[in-house]
């Protein structure tokens, strides 16, 4: 993976392989949430620092992601949309206070609610490992609004204050204020979006709350790379393996040696 100077304001190069091997990344969050005992495949020449849980909207506990490390990285990943239960949170679109960075606006509350429920769950594994690696962040879905939420929150609050983040499929998290303060505070976001999924142009840029009428005004965050498939369904057009499946399409090479090992745990 690309290395990084921790210079927070320097945006780092987009690289595509690092895009493969995050959505590579991003695969087993749904397999350690589909395991009944959790267990996943770590790519090689990664260890496993640490997995973390989170509440979705009906306060069920469930796995929401892991942290993996090795000689030249960190990597956290956030688990995209594996229940019906999770879908409701991205549709719960009223805005609450963004609290782990004062005067960073208002953010989509189902999805900080499960950020903020995962978030001491992070901060611990992160304070055992070294800050003078490159923290990559990365999330599908779901998954990737949670990316977003946590980055500004790393980038502001700890020793890794210049996350790598990559996020595929991401909906929108929150108000103008946030996104100023987000681009100004995180040097690097790459943020995946295919022009045929639906998920990228949620909540809409302006939305009403259906039960209190209140008015939301959402934005996403800097670094639209735009990609254009179509899968046949809407669910085709939003799955992981699209977005791999196209950026494979470009880099097939570096996809076939970046699948390799473990063989397998690529997603497909």
């Amino acid at each position: 993976m690309v290395s990084s100077q921790r210079n927070q304001l320097e945006a780092q190069a987009l690289d595509l392989r690092t895009a493969l091997f995050l959505a590579a990344v991003c695969g087993q969050t749904y397999v350690q949430f589909s395991n009944k005992d959790g267990l996943f495949l770590v790519p090689e020449t990664y260890s496993l620092a640490g997995e973390f849980t989170g509440r979705s909207a009906d306060s069920y506990e469930e796995r929401f992601g892991f942290v993996l490390t090795s000689e030249q990285a960190t990597v956290l990943a956030f688990r995209g949309s594996g229940s019906a239960v999770d879908w409701v949170a991205d549709f719960i679109a009223q805005q609450t206070s963004y609290r782990p960075v004062k005067n960073a606006g208002l953010t989509h509350k189902g999805f900080t609610d499960i950020y903020m429920s995962s978030r001491n769950q992070i901060l611990d594994i992160l304070r055992q490992l070294p800050a003078d690696r490159p923290l990559y962040i990365t999330g599908h879905s779901l998954g990737g609004a949670l990316a977003t939420l946590s980055a500004l929150d790393l980038a502001s609050n700890t020793e890794f204050a210049a996350p790598i983040v990559y996020t595929f499929g991401a909906p929108r998290v929150g108000d103008p204020q946030f996104v100023r303060k987000y681009n100004a505070t995180v040097g690097t976001h790459w943020r995946f979006q295919n022009e045929f999924d639906i998920v990228p142009h949620l909540p809409t840029l302006v939305y009403q709350s259906p039960k209190t009428k209140q008015t939301y005004y959402y934005l996403h965050v800097k670094g639209e790379v735009k990609r254009s498939f179509r899968m046949g369904s809407i669910a085709g057009n939003h799955i992981l393996s699209s977005y791999f499946s196209d950026l494979a399409g470009e880099e097939m090479p570096a996809a076939m040696s970046i699948c390799a090992m473990p063989p397998g745990w690529c997603p497909v």
